[in-house]
């Protein structure tokens, strides 16, 4: 491990804790301008004036945005996120519990989506006439053109239908399915341009010319060298899945960190949606900064770059 590849990862981690900061305060502001707070079911419920104050009083809603701020970011400092008011529970022990379920989730799809989209990537870069091509090309334009929520449903639709998946609340593979057949389609796209853009480098060519297989020259140097521009997007690529989680998990019923967001907003738990908001927050930083490491591991051209 060299020098500079200590000190790139440095940076892409102080700039992932920066970020994880901001989506964080950002998500605890935002929150608390939003029409309502956590008292508006007690209040639609019936209750008197006097309670609902009471409440306020309780979750500190009565304080400035000021004064919720610095208790807040106390806790922060402190690890505690507070208490949600809908569960009544500490919202720290809330998001691990889901965010568990969620990684588990986003990384079976990930995985799935990288070991089938990569490979066929190549071969529709390299192949482009090979039969695994003309099937995989207009497959993966079907995909990317559909929305998380309308494939969800199709898969939904199909598994009741055949029960060649379950279909439970709780059951791994068909939100895995959802999540993973679009990014798999993303990452074939771009692995085959990456592909195509390098086989056609000189250096690549005259390997072929000298009379190396063709065979090892794509799967051996064509494949690594065209691992750069894809390990480049990985980061963006973690943020969509774990954006695209909330339709899946909602559509699905698994429980994870997408509907517990959504149950958060709705009822305008501050202190959760901020909590959420920071869980994914940290997910998407991490996602980057192991893309960007394994970039610059692959190519150190990358390290002087950044």
């Amino acid at each position: 491990m060299t020098r500079s590849l200590v000190a790139f990862g440095v940076r892409r981690v102080a700039g992932g804790l920066l970020f994880v900061l901001l989506v964080g305060a950002s998500a605890f502001t935002l929150t608390h301008f939003a029409p309502g707070d956590a008292t508006i079911d007690l209040a639609a419920t019936g209750a008197s004036a006097d309670v609902v104050h009471a409440e306020r009083v309780r979750l500190g809603l009565d304080r400035s945005l000021t004064e919720q701020f610095l208790r807040w970011g106390r806790g922060l400092l402190a690890g505690d996120l507070g208490t949600s008011s809908q569960f009544r529970r500490p919202v720290a022990e809330l998001v691990v519990e889901r965010a568990g379920d969620t990684a588990l989730l986003a990384s079976a799809a990930l995985l799935l989506a990288t070991v089938v989209g990569l490979p066929l990537g190549i071969i529709s870069g390299a192949m482009p006439r090979h039969w695994v091509a003309r099937v995989t090309e207009p497959a993966s334009l079907i995909l990317l053109s559909c929305p998380p929520l309308v494939l969800s449903l199709l898969l939904l639709f199909v598994a009741a239908r055949t029960g060649w998946l379950a279909v439970e609340s709780g059951r791994l593979a068909l939100p895995m399915l959802a999540l993973a057949l679009p990014l798999a389609a993303s990452l074939e796209r771009l692995q085959a341009q990456a592909v195509r853009d390098v086989a056609a480098q000189p250096d690549l060519l005259a390997t072929t010319a000298r009379g190396v297989p063709r065979s090892r020259v794509i799967w051996t140097h064509v494949a690594r060298q065209s691992l750069r521009p894809v390990l480049g997007i990985y980061g963006i690529v973690i943020g969509s899945l774990f954006g695209g989680s909330l339709v899946v998990e909602m559509v699905t019923s698994w429980p994870g960190l997408g509907r517990l967001m959504y149950d958060a907003l709705r009822s305008r738990d501050i202190d959760l949606v901020t909590g959420c908001a920071l869980a994914g927050a940290i997910f998407l930083a991490v996602g980057n900064v192991t893309a960007d490491l394994m970039r610059a591991l692959v190519d150190p051209r990358a390290r002087d770059a950044a």
